[in-house]
């Protein structure tokens, strides 16, 4: 079965192009102009992924971004935006777009985030499809055993692969896909220190100049969610003049007195 985009473009030419270059991926596309038909279209149907563009009649892009982020936690959603608007781009990131790309962008370009954030998607489909054929079937003391090693903890922080869920001092952590995989990505190098552009290839799988909005908006996304003062970060920690990394120190219990 092809994947389902749907592409949220007001310009009915662009949403065309950007459909006709879409279905030489093998995708099958829908095309909605209006804020408030896409919305209810957004929400009630299924997607692999959602182009949204920022501008649109009625609802804007960014109250449809906010409303199905908040419907669909794991829905992958790619904003469109002018190049010229960099408060667009920085509040589309902040209320839980996976990407942005400013128009006008290349073919190839849109196709291969395309494809990255369908990896994405696809590899969260098939944990989530594991997980429920564990549920119907009893399981074994081995696949227990195998569950368990299905995972990477540092201190107080467990990311579970299997069942696609991260916990912190025993509190499960809401996290969309990508937040996942930058907090998962983080724990299999703790301490190490990332680049923005690091992060954008390991993370995202591309790397483009000016892009690191990206990195910055999701990096205070996770820190709002697992830093008690996110001032004074001590979990996701700015290397300044380098990039990011995980301090494993952070995370570790507090020592008994």
């Amino acid at each position: 079965m092809k994947d389902k985009i749907l592409i949220i473009e007001d310009e009915i030419d662009i949403a065309k192009l950007i459909k006709v270059h879409l279905s030489e991926l093998d995708l099958h596309c829908d095309i909605c102009t209006q804020g408030e038909a896409a919305l209810e279209q957004a929400l009630t149907q299924d997607y692999q992924l959602i182009l949204l563009d920022v501008m649109l009649p009625g609802i804007s892009g960014l109250d449809i971004c906010r409303q199905v982020r908040q419907e669909k936690p794991l829905q992958s959603i790619i904003m469109l935006t002018s190049k010229t608007s960099e408060i667009d781009r920085v509040l589309g990131l902040e209320l839980g777009a996976d990407d942005y790309m400013t128009k006008p962008f290349s073919i190839r370009e849109l196709q291969a985030r395309v494809r990255s954030q369908l990896r994405r998607v696809h590899a969260i489909n098939a944990k989530n499809s594991d997980q429920n054929n564990d549920n119907i079937k009893e399981k074994s003391a081995q696949q227990e055993s195998n569950q368990q090693e299905q995972g990477v903890s540092i201190g107080q922080l467990h990311i579970d692969h299997r069942y696609h869920q991260v916990t912190y001092k025993n509190k499960a952590i809401n996290l969309t896909a990508t937040e996942f995989e930058l907090i998962d990505f983080f724990c299999q190098h703790p301490d190490q220190v990332f680049s923005r552009a690091q992060l954008l290839d390991g993370v995202w799988g591309y790397h483009h100049n000016g892009y690191e909005h990206t990195v910055n908006s999701h990096i205070n996304r996770l820190r709002s969610k697992l830093e008690e003062n996110c001032n004074e970060p001590q979990i996701i920690q700015t290397v300044w003049g380098v990039g990011y990394k995980l301090n494993s120190a952070g995370v570790m219990p507090p020592m008994a007195c």
